[in-house]
């Protein structure tokens, strides 16, 4: 009597087992037909990349190209585009004609304009060396902390203090140049649409005489890249002005190119170590690119090269009792 409920509990285990089987098969089998055509999946990966692809034609559309204040009449005359090599993606700052362009700016463009957010430590190591900086600072004084008595005196200047303005405050800038305020040049070069081109076309572009019909107003010069074309600034680079140390000829164009790398470093002054790092992230990222393509290869080397074969239940033509 044991025995034989025995056997009848294990016919009954076997058969829901056998039937779990079958249904799991069913499933499978019946799931075929229900997957999506190569069609189907092919028209939504060409809609999605169609998408994605309009969504960054888009953005660029909105925040892409440059944004300018006034129109093209109102800017003057377009500047020429020049080939400069710092802008070249594995080109450096010219040191020697950073230091003719600072050499330029101290001995011409300083008696004007200020250039404030240069510290005398940011030149040294590229334009200038540790003691001829230190030399330049000491030239000028600067307000020390106030003392017990809350006086404030002078000082020598130091590497961490910052190029003197050639004026006291506004008020007294606008009264030396007949009411124009020279700009501070620091940033001059990131604030000017044309960037380098403009700033040399501009100090490069004034003509002997201004053209037939070209109206100036009183106390401006003519300037065809300058808004208006009426600038306050006179010329103020001739052939010879300045000795350069290294004997380059001190042409116009010679110390308007230099002058103007001077300043594109000086609005850019990381610009040197930005394409290092760049070209060293660059590296590392290839290196962990073709790594993480060889990973995934690998990875899913045994899902891609499976095969997947349908096993039908088997029906039994026995009848159970």
């Amino acid at each position: 009597m044991l025995a034989r409920s025995s056997l009848r509990s294990m016919r009954i285990l076997n058969g829901a087992r056998n039937g779990t089987t079958a249904v799991a098969k069913r499933s499978i089998s019946s799931s075929g037909p229900s997957i999506e055509s190569p069609m189907k999946l092919n028209m939504a990966a060409a809609a999605s990349t169609a998408l994605a692809i309009g969504s960054v034609a888009w953005y660029y559309h909105l925040y892409g190209p440059t944004a300018h204040a006034g129109s093209p009449a109102e800017e003057g005359l377009h500047a020429t585009k020049y080939p400069w090599v710092h802008e070249q993606w594995f080109k450096t700052f010219d040191h020697q004609a950073l230091r003719r362009g600072f050499q330029v700016y101290r001995e011409v463009c300083m008696a004007c304009h200020s250039l404030t957010r240069i510290p005398y430590r940011s030149l040294v190591g590229t334009v200038l060396t540790v003691d001829e900086a230190k030399a330049m600072a000491e030239e000028n004084e600067y307000d020390s902390e106030p003392n017990d008595e809350g006086e404030i005196e002078k000082r020598p200047g130091k590497l961490s203090d910052y190029i003197p303005a050639p004026y006291k405050n506004d008020e007294a800038a606008r009264a030396a140049n007949n009411g124009a305020l020279p700009p501070d040049l620091s940033l001059i070069i990131k604030g000017r649409h044309g960037g380098c081109d403009y700033v040399f076309s501009l100090l490069t572009g004034y003509p002997d005489e201004p053209p037939a019909g070209a109206q100036v107003g009183a106390g401006l010069n003519f300037n065809p890249y300058f808004p208006g074309t009426g600038i306050a600034m006179a010329r103020v680079l001739y052939d010879g002005l300045v000795e350069y140390e290294d004997e380059t000829p001190a042409t116009t164009s010679q110390m308007a190119k230099d002058v103007v790398e001077f300043l594109n470093w000086a609005a850019e002054p990381e610009m040197d170590d930005r394409k290092r790092m760049g070209m060293k992230v660059l590296a590392v990222t290839s290196v962990l690119f073709a790594l993480s393509v060889w990973v995934k290869r690998y990875k899913w080397a045994s899902l891609k090269s499976r095969k997947i074969v349908y096993d039908p239940p088997k029906v039994s033509n026995k009848t159970r009792n």
